[in-house]
């Protein structure tokens, strides 16, 4: 049976895949509370994709698979807010939730993926090698958000995984593909996105 733990659950509307980047801007006082006892213990928190409500407030559900978040930089910004710089970790699915006495969203989870010592990298196939090729081109144009993040543009998981934060399809597509276990069906299934958006440019 899955050994399963309890996780801080922030939900978002934004999907994070592992090794993927996420800036936030921290401003409720369930989450200032949050980032600051993960950075004390330095723990994770769990990223989930909002299905009913916004962000602030009561949430009135999330997505079962999420992604853990740990913090890698933070900074007080011009407006007095906090923000802070994630990655994305590792996939887990949430069993059961409830909320805590201060409002957080917390879950008893378990993870989906082994652990990252243990994964291996699929190859890219030869045939899908121009998304790798997409990416080596736009990455560096979306600005410092990607900074710090190792390439690994021969690994179907991280291209399909990248390409799915940047593409400009529904969050609920990107769910689906968060969920997909094998990346080379993630390929398989986002291949067409990219070619249709260079026909409609064309």
């Amino acid at each position: 049976m899955s050994e399963t733990f309890e996780l801080p659950l922030f939900p978002l509307n934004t999907v994070l895949f592992p090794r993927g980047p996420l800036p936030l801007r921290i401003f409720e006082t369930r989450y200032v509370d949050m980032v600051k006892r993960c950075m004390r213990e330095g723990s994770c928190f769990g990223v989930v994709l909002v299905q009913g409500g916004g962000e602030t407030g009561p949430v009135a559900g999330y997505s079962d698979v999420g992604t853990t978040a740990r913090i890698v930089d933070f900074n007080l910004l011009p407006d007095n807010l906090l923000g802070i710089t994630c990655r994305g970790e590792r996939r887990f699915r949430v069993l059961r939730r409830w909320r805590a006495a201060d409002g957080l969203n917390m879950g008893e989870v378990e993870w989906v993926d082994p652990a990252p010592a243990a994964l291996q990298a699929v190859p890219l196939p030869a045939e899908h090698r121009h998304l790798a090729d997409l990416l080596r081109k736009v990455l560096p144009e979306l600005g410092g958000i990607y900074e710090g993040i190792e390439p690994r543009l021969d690994d179907a998981e991280w291209v399909g995984a990248r390409l799915v934060e940047i593409l400009p399809i529904n969050l609920a597509d990107k769910q689906r593909c968060l969920e997909l276990l094998d990346p080379l069906e993630r390929i398989e299934l986002i291949s067409p996105l990219i070619r249709r958006a260079g026909e409609e440019t064309d």
